[in-house]
């Protein structure tokens, strides 16, 4: 064995052993749906002329590139290196593969490769046909399935979408397992996909004396709504007290319940370089992702503490998530009581643990202003024994800005501050307080130094019926507010006119923007995640 081919076994077994350990703290929750409506076998001349498709084929090589060490950054910027890269890269959009040979559909079975460890490429061009069988497939969704023995990557328009804690889909679903991707939704006949699968035989480790083939293609067809089981009613019901909430909740709006199971959802945000939704279980101590495909999976595992006592913890996960202008992740965590920051290379950095030398409760909640100041809550409701926890060290519960790297505190004047937002225009600053005895918003003025003024009580929900007191708050693009409160998700007009309430099934705590027009609430509601379709977007991260 030559010196080229050890190293080429050395890095491949290191990054089969990194992604193992990723892959022990995930959930393979495979896209799930309904039965498809209809089905289009690639793996015969009937159903690729019915995509008006071709499937060309080639050899992938392994060969040596010019690289660098990793440097102080953790990224490729040291010493210069020589390491090893794949040959052609096919999975790019408008990538030329004409003279690629081209291969008969019923042949997609037949062992290619030169064996051992290697790897290749399948390519196909579709186009969605008007109907199959009696489906018309206008308006329909489209989940590409395959089996490649051994593993396979598959690229969609020239994409290979990948976050932390994918399991299957895109990337490598498993030995000889199904790999199945949502190609679209809502489809027109006519619309054109182009398909990229890398095969690789496998293990990794211990390249066997077999070939690569696919054991199947297809496409399913499915009604809107179908993929992931989308319970489109919920139930719940939406309290309307003022016509003016007709604005901004449409009369046919529903709730839909997108995903379920959890022990206690919180803190959700919408990732938008993705299109997915991230959620803390701070009793499961997990960051989940879901994504529109219907996949749930774990994003970050020990989201929040590994401490030895970790089994006193009622939540000792993450609490409040939220993304920064570079599109990180910042994370409440709630028994390592701090605020931290995951960075594109996946180094974790501690923005703030203490202020004036002594550690913070468990920070709750958090916003950034468009400057880059970072707002947070610091209750201590994370904390085993609460307010009377022999760990707490700050005698009161802040609320605090972080800018320039200097940590100010606000207010200590609330006993349990909790959701925090900003007017659109950014002049003001709500805070809620989980108090039973003192169920209020309050609302501060604040300057561009993170100075407060003028604190009056927004709204006073002390009185109103229900045992829950003031959690999440969000607020869309005209200045509403929409705060987590007794009995439901009250909406509240830029004046504190009561317009209404969201009534669910399940008490919602937290909630987020999301969706490409930001018009959909998505609702982190005890044990499950939830969605509406508003008529006013919100303000994003």
């Amino acid at each position: 064995m030559n010196w080229r081919i050890s190293l080429l076994l050395v890095s491949l077994l290191t990054t089969l052993v990194a992604q193992s350990s990723k892959v022990s703290a995930q959930i393979a929750a495979d896209l799930t749906a309904a039965n498809p409506q209809a089905i289009v076998d690639l793996a015969t001349p009937a159903g690729t002329s019915l995509v008006k498709g071709q499937w060309r084929y080639r050899n992938a090589q392994i060969v040596p590139v010019n690289f660098r060490r990793p440097g102080a950054d953790r990224k490729a910027s040291g010493a210069p290196n020589q390491t090893y890269d794949i040959t052609p890269q096919a999975g790019v959009a408008n990538f030329d593969d004409s003279a690629w040979e081209a291969i008969a559909p019923n042949t997609l079975d037949q062992r290619r490769c030169a064996g051992k460890l290697c790897f290749n490429w399948y390519r196909l061009n579709l186009t969605i046909p008007p109907k199959v069988g009696n489906f018309d497939l206008t308006g329909a969704d489209v989940v590409f399935e395959t089996v490649v023995d051994d593993y396979a990557e598959v690229w969609v328009n020239g994409k290979l979408p990948l976050v932390l804690g994918q399991v299957g889909g895109a990337a490598i679903a498993g030995y000889n397992t199904p790999n199945r991707v949502l190609i679209a939704r809502n489809v027109k006949p006519g619309q054109q996909f182009q398909l990229a699968v890398f095969g690789a035989n496998g293990p990794l480790s211990q390249p066997p004396g077999n070939f690569i083939w696919m054991r199947s293609a297809t496409l399913d067809f499915y009604k809107p709504a179908a993929i992931a089981q989308i319970q489109e009613n919920a139930g719940g019901k939406i309290l309307r007290l003022d016509g003016a909430l007709d604005e901004i909740v449409p009369s046919t709006a529903k709730i839909e319940k997108l995903a379920s199971g959890f022990q206690f959802t919180e803190g959700p945000v919408w990732v938008k370089d993705g299109g997915y939704l991230l959620f803390s279980d701070p009793n499961a101590n997990k960051i989940y992702r879901w994504s529109p495909d219907g996949r749930v999976s774990i994003f970050r595992t020990k989201s929040g503490y590994t401490g030895v006592d970790v089994g006193e913890y009622k939540q000792p996960g993450s609490n409040g998530l939220t993304i920064d202008r570079q599109g990180r992740l910042t994370i409440n965590e709630h028994g390592n009581r701090r605020i931290t920051r995951l960075e594109k290379n996946g180094v974790v950095t501690v923005l703030a643990d203490r202020y004036q030398g002594k550690r913070l409760n468990s920070p709750n909640d958090l916003v950034y202003r468009s400057d880059g100041a970072l707002f947070f809550t610091d209750p201590p409701f994370g904390l085993p024994k609460g307010f009377d926890d022999p760990r707490k060290e700050l005698p009161y519960s802040g609320v605090y800005c972080l800018k320039d790297g200097n940590l100010n505190l606000l207010t200590t004047e609330l006993t349990g501050p909790n959701g925090i937002a900003f007017s659109p225009d950014e002049k003001y600053l709500y805070v809620g307080n989980w108090d039973e005895k003192k169920k209020v918003v309050m609302r501060y003025a604040i300057d561009a130094n993170c100075r407060i003024s003028d604190g009056k009580v927004f709204y006073d929900m002390t009185k109103a019926p229900g045992e829950d007191a003031i959690d999440g708050i969000k607020v869309d693009r005209q200045g509403n507010l929409y705060v987590s409160g007794p009995g439901g998700l009250w909406i509240l007009s830029p004046t504190g006119k009561h317009l209404g309430t969201i009534v669910g099934t399940e008490h919602p705590h937290n909630l987020a923007w999301g969706d490409a027009d930001g018009k959909t609430l998505y609702l982190a509601a005890e044990t499950s995640i939830y969605r509406i379709r508003l008529n006013i977007p919100g303000i994003h991260p």
